[in-house]
């Protein structure tokens, strides 16, 4: 059976920093493209970072230079570092595993988290 577990998700203030986990686990992790999404109230989900199985990341040019994504092949986990947090940073994030896209754009992946909160107060 295929998982997929947020961890991370906290309450912090502008400024902040906050560093997210997925644990994967039911597959090949290190065969898959893995991403992170988020979703604030009443928007649409976007995409924020993916890398691919050879570390290759990407990133949404919001949060370009303040997040960076990376995965241990080893624990079949990926991990999502965020500093200088705003407020429009405040969404559920949610990790996401594809064996052939690897973007940013929104749709359907193989593998779905069920998603950690992340919320940042002014």
């Amino acid at each position: 059976q295929v998982q997929l577990v947020e961890s991370g998700g906290g309450s912090v203030q502008t400024g902040g920093s906050l560093r997210l986990s997925c644990a994967a686990s039911g597959y090949t992790y290190s065969y898959y493209c893995m991403s992170w999404f988020r979703q604030a109230p009443g928007k649409e989900r976007e995409g924020v970072a993916v890398i691919d199985s050879d570390g290759r990341a990407s990133y949404a040019d919001s949060v370009k230079g303040r997040f960076t994504i990376s995965r241990d092949n080893t624990k079949n986990t990926l991990y999502l570092q965020m500093n200088s947090l705003r407020p429009e940073d405040t969404a559920m994030y949610y990790c996401a595993a594809d064996f052939r896209m690897c973007t940013l754009v929104n749709g359907t992946r193989d593998y779905w988290g069920q998603g950690t909160q992340v919320t940042v107060s002014s």
